[in-house]
């Protein structure tokens, strides 16, 4: 029998469609750059191992680059923004992520060591934010990342004082 995991309730901010997007972009834009600076600088002609084909069009390799790097930095952030979930029981944080390969990670709050929220240059631009949660064992820690930066204060808040509580019963 196959039990389905089902989405946790809240999706993160819109605003970290933008945030992704910005940031991919600039990586789209340093790749191009690198291949356009290597082929205007590189003598190709001693490249004998290249078929004729390609050395004959090697001006064309940063329009190749930018017109792979540039619609996947799109499609990344529109699908990330799809995938990325999270949801506080008060026992446990549910999170999912990633866009390729995808991340369920539930940390019970009884594990719970630090929470921290954490803001990029980029993040603080957008008024986002990122939640980490840590455990004694990396495998139960996780990231939340894209929250509008008063939702992860406020649940950072919230994690840390049942976390402090279910420690205190415990005793």
């Amino acid at each position: 029998m196959t039990i389905a995991l089902r989405d946790p309730e809240h999706r993160i901010s819109p605003r970290a469609v933008l945030l992704w997007l910005v940031h991919n972009v600039i990586w789209a834009a340093i790749q191009v750059g690198a291949v356009l600076f290597a082929v205007s600088q590189i003598d190709w002609s001693g490249w004998t191992w290249l078929p004729g084909w390609i050395q004959d069009n090697i001006r064309l390799l940063p329009v190749i680059v930018a017109a792979i790097c540039f619609p996947l930095a799109f499609i990344e952030a529109f699908w990330r923004y799809a995938v990325h979930r999270w949801e506080f029981t008060g026992d446990v944080v549910y999170a999912r992520s990633g866009w390729i390969s995808r991340e369920w990670v539930f940390v019970p709050v009884s594990r719970v060591q630090t929470v921290d929220k954490s803001q990029g240059w980029l993040e603080r631009a957008f008024g986002l934010a990122t939640l980490k949660i840590r455990t004694a064992s990396h495998a139960g820690s996780t990231s939340i990342k894209g929250l509008d930066f008063t939702v992860a204060a406020e649940l950072a808040e919230r994690i840390a004082q049942r976390a402090k509580q279910v420690r205190d019963d415990a005793t």
